[in-house]
This record gives structure tokens, sequence and C-alpha cells, in this order.
């Protein structure tokens, strides 16, 4: 019989606990004889423990009174948007730990493979935009309103300029991006050291909605999600879990922006 061959799709099934024990057997005597993959395996290992210990206040945080109406709303009442559901599922997920792949999964191996070149572009946009010395922004912070009514405009929803200080960075203006065809909105944000973290921000409307999902180029990671008309993507060379705390934040108030 030929041995099997693994993929690193298998590994995430590993790591979640979604394999058998005979194929997870299988896979430790494959793994043993292919020291490449496993210590890919240890990364991935790795990345979930991080995405856990980041997310572990999760867990003891009070459910908000919206919230606690959504889980025990009525099921022949009428449906709630979709996004409140996926927030509380969200923060269930990430407090519960099981993303052993959740959000660093191959391209190769995700169905959302085509997403990739929105991250690229997030990414693409950052790069170039945060090693700027003198033209970050086409409008600076202290334009705020304008900045946000400007870019709302040409994206075509209402954007938020998330509140960041919690996490040590703060506003220092926008622009307005080219990206497959439409606009895209950047707002960049510096902290006490200079480094700098940008958001992203695309209307979408035929795209699947995701959880939040990371890619890595060169030392720039994004973190990226779809919901309802909203393409979003944080990026930056920050600590990954400065990283995912902002992007948890970016999320969140977006979606607390749309109940208003």
């Amino acid at each position: 019989m030929t041995p099997r061959n693994f993929t690193e799709q298998d590994l995430h099934l590993a790591l979640d606990g979604e394999m058998s024990p005979e194929d997870r057997q299988a896979l430790d005597l494959w793994l043993d004889n292919n020291p490449e993959m496993k210590a890919r395996m240890g990364r991935f290992s790795e990345d979930r423990d991080r995405l856990r210990a980041a997310n572990a206040h999760l867990v003891s945080e009070p459910i908000p009174e919206r919230f606690q109406r959504i889980l025990t709303q009525d099921p022949s009442a009428p449906r709630l948007r979709t996004s409140w559901r996926q927030l509380v599922a969200a923060s269930l997920v990430f407090a519960l730990g099981a993303i052993g792949g959740y959000g660093v999964a191959s391209w190769r191996q995700s169905p959302l493979a085509p997403l990739k070149a929105f991250a690229d572009s997030a990414i693409q946009a950052h790069d170039m935009y945060a090693a700027e010395k003198l033209h970050v922004v086409e409008v600076k912070a202290d334009q705020r309103d304008h900045l946000i009514g400007w870019l709302s405009k040409r994206v075509g929803v209402p954007l938020v300029a998330p509140d960041l200080s919690t996490q040590g960075y703060e506003l220092i203006g926008g622009r307005l991006l080219p990206d497959a065809g439409k606009a895209a909105a950047q707002f960049m944000y510096q902290n006490a050291d200079g480094d700098r973290v940008s958001l992203y921000v695309t209307r979408e409307q035929e795209r699947a909605q995701t959880g939040f999902k990371s890619i890595v180029e060169g030392s720039t990671r994004a973190y990226y999600w779809m919901d309802d008309d909203y393409g979003c993507a944080v990026a930056g060379v920050a600590p990954q879990k400065t990283l995912l705390s902002i992007a948890d934040s970016a999320y969140r108030q977006y979606l607390a922006a749309e109940i208003r």
C-alpha cells in the first residue's frame, strides 16, 4: 500500500483535533520523515497559541446587552444583520482558541484564494506610504471629519477611522487609493516610536463574509476580513499580537458604528 502524502490542510486538521486517531498516527510517522513539514506544523501551533493568548481576556468579558438580545432572539423574529452574529461567533472562536488553522492556512489550500489580491493591495499600499517622510497622507488627522466624509463618499460606504490609542497608535491621516477598478481608503496610524500601521478599506458587495485571515509578505503582515459591504485589512510590521489587537479593535468599532 502506498503511504499517504499529507498536505498543509492535514496539518491544520490535526491541530484543530479534526483528524481521526489512525490518520493522526500516520501523520506523526510521516512528519518524522519530513522535517520541513514538521517545522511548519510547529510554526502553525505557535501561531495558534499566540492568537489564544492575545484573546484570552475575551473569556472573562461580560456579553454586552445588545449581544444578549441576539443570543436569545426568537428564530421566528426578523433577522438582525449577519455581522452581529459574526461578532459573537468570532469572539467565541478567539476566546476558545479553536483556531489551529484559523487565519494562517496556506492560500494555496484555502477556498478564499481569490481574496489574496485584496490583502496584497493592502500590504503594497502600506509598504509604499508608511515609508514616506513628507507625504504619508493626503489629508491629515487635524481634518478628521473632512477626511472621513470625503473617503466615505468616494469609497461608497460610511467609514470609521478607529481609535487605536489603547494600542498606542494615533491617526496621522489618510488617502484615497485605487483597488481593482474601485476606490479604497487608507487610514495611517503612528506610535510614539514612529512605527506605522494602516487600515485599508474597500466596498465589497459580492465577496463572502469571513473571519480574520492573515498573510505575510516580506516583513509586513496583514489581518483582513470581509463583512457585509466592507473589506478591511490592517497592515504593518508591528508584533503579531499588537497587530491582531489593532485588527480586533478596528473590527469592533466598525460593527459598533453600524447600529448607531
